[in-house]
């Protein structure tokens, strides 16, 4: 395969962690065959740092063009100021909206090797498998806002926006993917209260009536789904809900296998090309410091070859090989637990990589 791919270290630990992704992509090229076309592009503070812009044009060009996309993180204390122009978060929401990226796909699967590293009881967390799949494109994000100045101060408005269409699309991703897992699909939302929650809960009910009537279905209220995921996890298989409740569950759920480090994400559309990253930010703590935990992205790039090249073999050899590293013992320090010895970001990415040779 000859595939073309764009790297997006973006800021804090972003490139260094983006670095080891990208030895995995450059051994996965070489022991299979293929040739990836590695370029890299400015996003987030470091873009508004040179262009002004926290996504320039020729970044947004040069993903258009690609076969996917790997993200590092953006953002940090520089470019927090609230009166700044622009912030670069911005950069996120325009690359979705721009490409079309309105399902976030995030696997939720403690390693067994790590059950103690949650927060949570082993008896709780053992065996969960859940695929969380958040709709990226509507929503409060996109919808109206605006502050207004009155007689008591300022007032501000967000609105919360849902197309049936919208609804639709996001649920036939979540819905096929149910079918080839363990075929239950839950649906979140927050129709006692929210009219745009029963458009959801309805328009949902219809696809997976009419087009996955296979599909073992349940529709769960927001703040259950909230005490549900801490208290019987393992009772869920494919979540799929909005933009605002996705971003809020997704990181309460990111606590059951202990650590951000360990958890990617993909972000597709119907067509061009997917968004792969981890799914923490960009820790400028750590930064600079060789310390950041690089497996979430390396996993990421697993999602990478696997939904948007359609290299199922070479997906599996990268989680075979962290999940390898992982078994013998080796951590960073984000997941070590008292007493046990923290390697460094590079000497992470060196495991992996033979691992992979092995």
């Amino acid at each position: 395969m000859d595939a073309r791919i764009v790297l997006l270290p973006g800021d804090g630990i972003g490139p260094e962690i983006v670095a080891q992704a990208e030895r995995v992509l450059q051994v996965i090229a070489e022991r299979h065959g293929h040739h990836f076309q590695l370029s890299s592009h400015p996003i987030g503070g470091c873009a508004i740092d040179e262009f002004g812009d926290p996504l320039p044009e020729s970044t947004l060009d040069a993903c258009r063009e690609s076969a996917a996309i790997l993200l590092g993180a953006v953002g940090g204390p520089k470019w927090d100021d609230p009166h700044a122009k622009t912030r670069p978060e911005v950069g996120l929401l325009k690359i979705r909206k721009e490409l079309g990226l309105f399902a976030n796909l995030r696997p939720i699967n403690p390693h067994p090797a790590l059950l103690d590293s949650s927060p949570l009881k082993r008896h709780i967390i053992e065996g969960t498998d859940i695929l969380f799949v958040r709709e990226l494109t509507g929503g409060i994000y996109f919808g109206d806002s605006g502050v207004h100045e009155n007689g008591d101060g300022k007032s501000a408005f967000n609105t919360m926006t849902y197309s049936q269409e919208e609804v639709k699309r996001v649920v036939r991703v979540a819905a096929t993917a149910a079918l080839k897992r363990r075929g239950k699909l839950t649906s979140v939302d927050k129709a006692n209260v929210l009219e745009v929650s029963r458009l959801w809960r309805h328009t949902a009910e219809q696809i997976v009536k009419s087009e996955f009537p296979t599909l073992e279905y349940e529709v769960v209220l927001v703040d259950a789904m909230a005490m549900h995921l801490i208290s019987r996890p393992t009772d869920f298989d494919v979540v799929v809900t909005g933009n605002m409740f996705g971003d809020i569950l997704t990181d309460e759920a990111s606590m059951l296998p202990g650590s951000l480090g360990l958890l990617p994400s993909a972000s597709v559309g119907e067509s061009g090309p997917g968004l792969y990253e981890p799914i923490h930010g960009s820790a400028p703590d750590i930064a600079g410091k060789g310390v950041a935990n690089p497996l979430a992205t390396i996993l990421a790039t697993a999602m990478l070859l696997r939904h948007s090249l359609h290299l199922e073999a070479e997906a599996v050899a990268i989680e075979t090989a962290v999940s390898q590293v992982l078994n013998d013992g080796h951590r960073t320090a984000d997941i070590a637990q008292s007493g046990e010895t923290a390697i460094g970001t590079v000497a992470m990415g060196d495991l992996v990589l033979s691992a992979l040779a092995s």
